[in-house]
């Protein structure tokens, strides 16, 4: 006996709840809720019954063909591609009260797998570009009750503009969640045909994928091989450029104390013959008080003065080889 079917996915257990534990949301935008691992699932709060009741059919429908939905782990490495909200695409985007509105988006996406081949799949309700207008405090439709039932005074410091607002249509994405690899369908209702009825050619289209998705991933991981080696290769050839610089900087750096070593240790040696001939010249003074006196200037001038010790120079100087030891022969 076949086994009855749930009437309620797995992964949609207190979903409607989390959705619901939203952060502030203006009239004409969609639930943000605070709760970042949930379902793959943008709806605006009065659509949001309909939203799970789609996304509910379409995982169990999966389900029964043996194909799992979960929420991606982390350790997966999948990604979310960016969703399209704009029923009918346009150039320019005019979403949330200032026109720069964020959608909320889960941190993982929601994958399913047919065998090992990962697809990702987003369910969005869709906007559509209508005319608002300013009033008592808030933006309303222009065709809402509440602007066509308004006297014309009391909308004589009103004004209007244009919104992407929720339309109450939802669009289903699956696509590849592999990085590097470009593959996505999409499914969306209009006025004249709901999603429920395409549910079955979505469920057909991901198994028929399976063969075509796996080539490109195959693909990509050879492609991406291919790119983490010329990224080592080029590496290589930058280490090894820099440790040839280090090399040189340190042979020149080496070459520049030692010039500088022996520069000092001339003038050292100038003075050195200054004291010493001075010393000569205070032993055949005949004035006993001055050459006193001279002496202990004298020894007071070469405490400052630094050691004229050629070893002691030396010492200080740093080979090359000391300074950068090439890692690169």
């Amino acid at each position: 006996m076949k086994p009855q079917r749930p009437a309620r996915h797995p992964l949609l257990f207190g979903v409607e709840e989390h959705m619901r534990k939203t952060r502030d949301v203006k009239e004409g935008e969609f639930l943000r809720p605070y709760k970042r691992i949930l379902p793959d699932l943008i709806s605006s709060g009065t659509q949001l019954l309909r939203a799970l009741s789609i996304v509910n059919d379409l995982y169990l429908a999966l389900d029964e063909k043996g194909y799992r939905v979960q929420i991606a782990t982390a350790a997966e490495d999948l990604d979310r591609i960016r969703i399209k909200e704009q029923e009918v695409e346009r150039k320019d985007r005019k979403y949330g009260e200032y026109h720069s509105g964020s959608i909320w988006a889960p941190d993982r996406p929601t994958v399913l797998y047919v065998d090992t081949v990962p697809i990702g799949l987003a369910i969005t309700e869709m906007t559509e570009r209508v005319t608002v207008r300013y009033f008592n405090g808030k933006y309303h439709r222009e065709d809402s009750r509440l602007i066509r039932s308004a006297k014309p005074w009391q909308l004589t410091h009103s004004w209007t503009r244009e919104q992407d607002v929720p339309c109450g249509r939802f669009r289903v994405i699956a696509y590849s969640p592999k990085k590097g690899v470009d593959w996505s369908v999409t499914w969306q209702e209009t006025e004249q045909e709901a999603l429920g009825p395409l549910i079955p050619k979505i469920v057909e289209t991901c198994r028929a994928a399976q063969g075509t998705l796996q080539r490109l991933m195959d693909a990509e991981d050879v492609a991406a091989a291919k790119r983490k080696k010329d990224r080592d290769e080029e590496w290589q050839r930058y280490l090894k450029q820099e440790d040839a610089r280090k090399v040189a900087q340190a042979l020149s750096d080496s070459q520049q104390q030692l010039a500088d070593v022996i520069a000092r240790w001339g003038k050292a040696m100038t003075v050195e013959r200054f004291f010493r001939d001075a010393e000569e010249r205070l032993n055949t003074t005949d004035d006993e008080d001055r050459r006193n006196r001279l002496e202990e200037r004298l020894a007071l001038a070469q405490a400052m003065m630094e050691s004229v010790d050629p070893l002691d120079f030396i010492e200080n100087w740093l080979a090359p080889q000391e300074r950068y030891r090439a890692k690169f022969v």
